[in-house]
Order: C-alpha cells, then sequence, then structure tokens
C-alpha cells in the first residue's frame, strides 16, 4: 500500500510539474505575454524566409514582439536587485531594447550595446513613475518627492556606469591600436589590472631595433673604411630614413606606428683609438606617456676597422660592425647630436 501512496505521489508531482510548464507555455487568453513572444518567435522565422526591405520589416515586428512580451512578463511579479529599486525585468527588456537599437550587420551585440544598458534599463524603471492607472485607463502624473530622489539616484548612477563602461572599452580599443601604452604606468591611469604586471620594455620599439640592425650592418660591415667614416658623418640622417622603412613596413598594422621614429649618435669608443666609434641605433617613441615626455630605446654598436684584402701591395682596411642587445626604456629625450 505504501509503496502504491509513493507511485500516486510522484505521478501527482510529475502532473503538477507538467500544470506549472503547461501554464508558462500556453497563455490562458490570447491577449497575453506568451502570445507576444510567439509572435517574435514567428516574426524572425519569416524574416529568415525574407529579403530586402520586407526582412527588415518582419525583423523590426519581431523585435518589437519580443520586447513588449518580455517587459510584461517581468513586470507582472516583479523582483528588485538587491540595494535597488530597479526590477530585474527592466534589466532583461533595458538589454533587448539597446541590443534592438545598437545591432549592426551580422553583429547582434556590439560595445554600444553594453555601454547603454544600465541607462536605458534606469529608464525602462523610471517611465512608470510618471503614469497611473492599469491597461488602456491611464493618465499622466508627477512623482511623489520620496520617489524622484529614487528616480535621480538611479538614473545618475545607471549613467556613471555606463561612462564607467564606455571608458573601458575605449581604453581596451587604445592598448590594441597603440600597444606600447601597455608597457607604461599610463595604463593605470584609469584602470586596476588585476594580471600579471607587463614588460616595461615595448616590443614595438625593440621589433624596429632588431629590423634595422640587419640593414645598418649590411651598409657597413665589409665596406672600405673611407666610406664607412663618411656614412658616420651622416649617420642620423641615414638612419632616421632606414628606420621609416621598417616602421612603416613592421608597424603597418598598429596607429602607433606615426609615434615612432628612429635616430643615430655616433661617438668615440676609445679616446686612445680614434678610429673605433660607437654607433647608438635608437627608437623612439613620442606618443602618449605617464610624464608627458618621450622615451627612447637604444642599441649600442661597435665600429672599427680591420685588415682586408690587399690591393696594390696595400692592405685595404675594411669595416667591423657588432651590436647588442636593446637596452630597456629610457626615459626623457635622446642626448642631443
Amino acid at each position: 500500500m505504501e509503496l502504491i501512496r509513493d507511485l500516486f505521489g510522484l505521478f501527482g508531482f510529475i502532473g503538477e510539474i507538467y500544470d506549472n510548464i503547461k501554464d508558462f507555455f500556453i497563455p490562458k487568453r490570447a491577449f497575453a505575454w506568451q502570445t507576444l513572444v510567439y509572435l517574435s518567435i514567428f516574426s524572425w522565422l519569416m524574416s529568415s524566409l525574407s529579403t530586402g526591405v520586407v526582412k527588415s520589416a518582419i525583423a523590426f515586428c519581431g523585435w518589437a514582439f519580443l520586447i513588449a512580451g518580455t517587459a510584461w512578463y517581468t513586470t507582472e511579479n516583479p523582483v528588485l536587485i538587491p540595494g535597488t529599486n530597479m526590477p530585474v525585468g527592466a534589466l532583461v527588456t533595458g538589454f533587448l531594447v539597446s541590443a534592438f537599437a545598437f545591432r549592426e550587420p551580422g553583429q547582434e551585440i556590439t560595445a554600444r550595446t553594453i555601454v547603454f544598458w544600465p541607462t536605458i534599463s534606469a529608464l525602462i524603471t523610471a517611465i512608470p513613475e510618471f503614469f497611473e492607472g492599469t491597461g488602456t485607463e491611464f493618465s499622466t502624473q508627477v512623482p511623489k518627492i520620496e520617489d524622484r530622489q529614487k528616480i535621480i539616484i538611479l538614473v545618475g548612477s545607471s549613467m556613471v556606469v555606463s561612462c564607467w563602461l564606455q571608458l573601458g572599452f575605449v581604453a581596451n580599443k587604445w592598448l590594441q591600436e597603440f600597444p606600447s601604452l601597455q608597457t607604461d604606468n599610463f595604463r593605470r591611469t584609469f584602470v586596476v589590472r588585476t594580471e600579471p604586471q607587463i614588460s616595461q620594455t615595448p616590443r614595438n620599439g625593440v621589433l624596429i631595433l632588431n629590423k634595422l640592425e640587419p640593414i645598418v650592418k649590411e651598409q657597413i660591415a665589409n665596406r672600405p673604411w673611407s666610406e664607412v667614416e663618411q656614412w658616420l658623418k651622416t649617420a642620423n640622417s641615414r638612419v632616421n630614413s632606414l628606420g621609416r622603412e621598417v616602421i612603416d613596413t613592421s608597424l603597418r598594422e598598429f596607429d602607433e606606428k606615426s609615434l615612432w621614429r628612429t635616430e643615430a649618435r655616433v661617438s668615440s669608443l676609445d679616446q686612445k683609438n680614434p678610429d673605433i666609434y660607437k654607433l647608438d641605433l635608437l627608437s623612439i617613441w613620442s606618443g602618449p606617456s605617464s610624464t608627458g615626455s618621450e622615451y627612447y630605446l637604444r642599441k649600442s654598436c661597435r665600429v672599427e676597422p680591420i685588415n682586408g684584402s690587399r690591393r696594390s701591395g696595400e692592405v685595404l682596411r675594411v669595416a667591423e660592425i657588432e651590436c647588442g642587445r636593446s637596452s630597456k626604456r629610457i626615459m626623457g629625450s635622446p642626448p642631443a647630436l
């Protein structure tokens, strides 16, 4: 007998679940929120089979039905977000409105969808406070003073959240287009990051010097020493021109390429032997920084003559060049010419 009662109890529990599911999906009357949601599904199905203006018009109706049905369902039994007077339903409806208003071809969710979501949700929460009545019988009203304070605080705080979201998207876009900003304390001005510290050496600055080094070596190594000395006298203009080509080629995918330039500094490396030169290749960042001034990276090369082949009974001296590793970021402008 107990087993039979348990079975009937189980069947009753399953039947209760079935009734709840049926009541949720099947409206008791034609004018219900389920009807609007089903109309939106039907509209999207029809729009997928259409083209041109008809497709856009039917899709518009689908969005309108979905927003109206969702708003209706979530306002019947509103659940407030803890600590606020904003219903969860307004947050859901606000997201749908924002997604509909700021969607782009091939992309339903955009950055603007997320940015405007809190503000639109707050406005949806505030609008009913200016009306009284139900159904088709309603009239406008001025909210009470205490309600006005709640509305102002809710809308104002939501706008602040939208501003912070927009700042986050803008900062992230900056870091994508200008990756060298990641190495500067400039990135801490707005956002506190929790990931491991990023290297303080800008990779694009190192890339420029590494690409520039073999080109300079090609123009110096094993060349007659007299020609190399003339080259060193005009090293800055030569390196500036070569570096521009390297930057345009290596950094073509970054908007920051116009903020980099290259220069050279030539000095005597050994006071006792004036034929040994120090050639500094510089990649200089002139973009925004936390200090307000530019910085640069340096790759030092040693240029000196060595004995080469014999010509007409004389030993021809040629140039030899050896370069070290790129330095870390050096704050401030490079040494004067």
